[in-house]
Parts: structure tokens; sequence; C-alpha cells
């Protein structure tokens, strides 16, 4: 497992019952968790205390219960800043637990010695889009929310990255990366962070299990011959780390590296174990 271990601003404090209780920076979150299956005492102040707390409704989705939070806040990852705010279904606009990923990518970026272009697809508010230009890539971030986007942009210019080499863009991800092989455009790396289920801008229905493997024979086309890295992020159960495995050594079988995928995961400071977090797949140049 990769565990996301960096964070000063961000930890996983205990988690029980269906729920996780969280500090954001100053803050105590407790939000709904479906990998705490397990139920054991919660005994840390903070369970009774919190600033926010999503409820899960029976009838599905839920709402947010505040205590003296504020509506917008930031935390700190190394020379990266990011805005966060409680919006709907649980989510702060963050996943700390990709960190990981961006302290690996991170190094690939920076010992190749050369001008990198990154692919981001399913970019969400851009913390793979700023680790990546921070280590000195251009970076091409595409989500279908036009909303996510603009914080994404807010994230960027509270991180210095304002004037960094970032191509901001509003579009379907899957309908730009085959305008992008019609273009003759390539990539020396390329992101993807894609929901279990979707809809772009347009209503387009995306279902994972039926359109990651598609997506990237898709993306090998616009793969350079040269590139250094490829990865995949899932929070879907059914996609098992050998799963990504799987698809990523057959599409990429014509590049000359190796595939490795592991289950991510955070520290929980309360007990020394580690809460799951889905799951992401790494091709890397050899």
């Amino acid at each position: 497992m990769w565990i996301a271990d960096n964070w000063k601003d961000y930890e996983v404090i205990d988690c029980s019952n269906g729920e996780k209780l969280e500090r954001w920076g100053d803050y105590l979150l407790i939000r709904p968790d479906p990998q705490v299956i397990w139920d054991t005492p919660k005994t840390h102040r903070g369970w009774k205390n919190p600033n926010g707390h999503y409820h899960r409704s029976k009838k599905g989705g839920g709402e947010w219960e505040f205590f003296d939070l504020p509506h917008q806040w930031q935390i700190h990852y190394g020379s990266l800043t990011f805005n966060l705010k409680p919006f709907n279904f649980k989510h702060t606009g963050l996943f700390p637990e990709q960190a990981v990923n961006w302290d690996w990518f991170s190094k690939k970026i920076r010992d190749a010695g050369r001008p990198v272009k990154v692919l981001n697809l399913f970019a969400y508010t851009g913390g793979a889009t700023l680790a990546a230009a921070a280590a000195g890539a251009q970076v091409t971030h595409v989500d279908a929310s036009k909303g996510m986007v603009n914080w994404a942009k807010e994230n960027a210019a509270s991180s210095g990255l304002k004037d960094a080499p970032i191509r901001w863009l509003v579009d379907d991800c899957v309908k730009f990366v085959e305008r992008e092989i019609r273009r003759g455009n390539t990539y020396d790396a390329i992101i993807m962070d894609p929901p279990s289920y979707g809809r772009g801008p347009k209503g387009e229905i995306w279902k994972i299990e039926d359109m990651i493997h598609p997506l990237i024979k898709l993306c090998t086309q616009i793969l350079s011959k040269d590139a250094i890295f490829f990865l995949i992020n899932s929070y879907t159960t059914g996609l098992a780390p050998a799963v990504l495995t799987y698809m990523i050594s057959t599409e990429l079988k014509d590049w000359k590296g190796s595939v490795d995928s592991q289950e991510i995961g955070l520290p929980v400071s309360s007990n020394g174990l580690v809460l799951p977090c889905g799951a992401s797949g790494r091709w890397a140049r050899d």
C-alpha cells in the first residue's frame, strides 16, 4: 500500500462505525466513509466537539451540520495551498490521500531533465495539476465542471502558480482526447482520476466499468513515445489494483516501462493503522 504520510495540515484522527474524524488545518470534521465497517470505541474528544459533521441519510445523500466552521479556509502541502469549503455529498474539495501520488510523479518530472507535458483528466480542483506544475511541468487540466475548474484556478493563485504554464479546459474528457488524437498532439505523462459515475457538460454518461479501458486505449494514441509516466486513480471497489495493472500493462506494452498498482491510504494517528482510500495504477519508464 502507498501511504500519504507527509501531511502536516491534515490527519485522520480516528475512524469507526462508518465515519472518520479528520483534522483539516485548525478544524475537525466528521464525514462518512463506506470503508469503515468496524465499530471501535470513539474515545477521542473530537468526536463530541467537531466543527462540522456530515450526516448520511438512509434515503441517500445527506447534509452538513456546522459548529463554528468558516465558509472557506486553507491548508498547505509543501509549497501548495488549497482552498477548502464543505459542499454537497460530504466533500471538501480535496482528496488528501492523493498526495502520495503527487510526491511520486513530481520526482519523475524533476528527474526527467527536460520539458514535460502533462495531461490531467477529470482534474477536479487541481491537486495533481498544481503538484505537476510546481515540479516544472506544462499541464493541461481538463474537467467537465466549470465550477471545479474555477476552484482549481483559485488554488493555483493561492499556491503562487497563477502564471504557471497551465491550460484550463472545461470539457468532456473522452471527447477532448478524441480531438487531441485528430490534432496530433501528444503528452509525456497522463494522469486520470475518473469518477465511478458522472455526467459530462452536455449530459454524457460516464460509468467507469464500461468506459475506463476504452479511455486508456484512446490515451495511448496521445502518449509520446518517450513518455515518463501514466497514472490512474480509482475509488471503485470493483477496480482492484490487479485490474488496473492488467489494463495498463496490456495497453502500454509498446512503451518500455513497468507497472505497479497498489491500494492508497492515510495513516490513522490515534492507533497507527491505515485507512484504505481506493487504488492507483502507475506506469513509469524504466
